[in-house]
């Protein structure tokens, strides 16, 4: 497969970071014309493909990856082991293997199914979007009702065999603490009605679920994540330190005699399921009511959910599952279904129709071993990545009974 190996690095060599995709779009769209398969960009700039089908009692399935990867616009220089099974850069940047694989794995089927005259298929479609890793713009702005695909396979995982059936959604909690008086921390100590933030909310915190909520076969389903705590005579410390030293110098600096009178904790919320996610929000409220009914008159306690992205949930449709684990054997691999603790564009797709009115029912597929991603350490294992072109064209073919 070498064709697919040259396609990657001729894309991967092309900088694309978020917002600054253009040059590895005009080169796409390039390839899908010399390959005479339909395509364009919309408004956006996101890139669409499609090869129409040869039989139209068959439905068509779409790839999607995204264009941007983690980096900059300085050169990418390709470097290959010295047993050519390994393809990094010279450890200057990023290589973009996220999600250049991805993209030069759709751009590869869509070239297989396109010369086999013999194929009877329902249609391929392709989708390649911008801004993934900064914003998810691109995906936001995909025109969902121009696309006829029910099933939408979204290539990028970083392990080669994983099908992921769902995906996390993303909430952040606020917790706050006012008490009603503060006052002198050696003269007032002894005042029970001078209640002390910092104490309060470390006593909630200790009473909340930390870590995994909830777990089953395909992984972790709900989670919850202490991610700071800010608390204390921290106010009026100016500091142009950052990361750990900025934390110590807040407190080696904050003011120590007071009894403080605010406290907050943020926390982040990751669920792949609506339901069980509410009951944790459920569990945390009543956890609130019995500090504020214990302290009233004292202090207040508040919590506060904002969700940022909604989850991809699994879907009771086992169709894809069944083609995949079929194709996997075809291929020699082991299908690895399971369950993802964090947010792709399966989310966005998740939540969206298409063309017909239908849902869209995306999962989340691994077609190559991805090392060390967004760092300039990142590898692509190119063995693994032969093996998920053969993957990916044996689902294709599954799916339409062809294999």
């Amino acid at each position: 497969m070498e064709s697919l190996i040259c396609l990657f690095c001729m894309l991967a060599k092309i900088p694309s970071p978020s917002l600054q995709e253009q040059a590895v779009a005009e080169k796409i769209v390039q390839t899908f014309q010399e390959l005479k398969i339909e395509t364009r960009q919309d408004s956006y700039g996101n890139v669409y493909a499609k090869i129409p089908a040869t039989d139209l009692t068959k439905k068509s399935i779409l790839l999607s990856a995204h264009m941007d990867v983690v980096g900059d616009s300085s050169p990418i220089n390709i470097v290959y082991s010295g047993d050519k099974k390994i393809i990094e850069t010279d450890k200057t940047r990023t290589l973009g293997a996220d999600d250049k694989a991805g993209v030069s794995q759709a751009i590869w089927l869509a070239k297989t199914v396109k010369e086999d005259s013999e194929l009877k298929h329902g249609g391929l479609e392709i989708v390649f979007t911008r801004d993934e890793e900064q914003g998810m713009t691109g995906i936001n702005n995909v025109e969902f009702d121009a696309l006829d695909s029910e099933y939408i396979l979204v290539l990028d995982s970083d392990k080669l065999g994983k099908l992921e059936i769902s995906g996390a959604g993303y909430t952040k909690m606020l917790l706050s603490v006012k008490t009603l008086k503060g006052g002198h921390s050696g003269m007032d100590i002894q005042d029970e009605s001078r209640i002390n933030a910092v104490n309060l909310i470390s006593e909630i915190i200790a009473k909340l679920p930390h870590g995994v909520y909830k777990k089953d076969k395909t992984g972790t389903i709900t989670s919850l994540n202490a991610g700071a705590v800010v608390a204390g005579g921290v106010k009026n410390i100016v500091s142009e330190k950052s990361g750990a030293a900025y934390s110590f110098e807040l407190a080696e600096n904050a003011m120590d005699n007071i009894i403080n009178t605010d406290a907050f904790a943020i926390y982040s919320i990751r669920s792949s399921d609506v339901k069980v996610e509410q009951k944790l929000h459920s569990e945390i409220e009543k956890i609130i009511a019995k500090f504020n009914k214990k302290y009233a008159g004292l202090a207040e306690v508040k919590v506060e959910f904002k969700e940022h992205l909604k989850p991809f949930e699994k879907v009771d449709d086992v169709t894809m599952i069944e083609v995949a684990q079929k194709a996997a054997k075809l291929s020699g691999l082991d299908l690895n279904v399971s369950s993802f603790h964090a947010g792709a564009e399966t989310h966005v797709y998740a939540h969206r129709k298409n063309s017909k009115g239908l849902k869209f029912k995306p999962y989340l597929v691994g077609v190559a071993d991805i090392y060390n991603m967004h760092s300039p350490d990142e590898k692509l294992d190119v063995e693994s990545m032969e093996k998920g072109a053969n993957l990916l064209k044996n689902i294709f073919y599954v799916f339409n009974g062809a294999k």
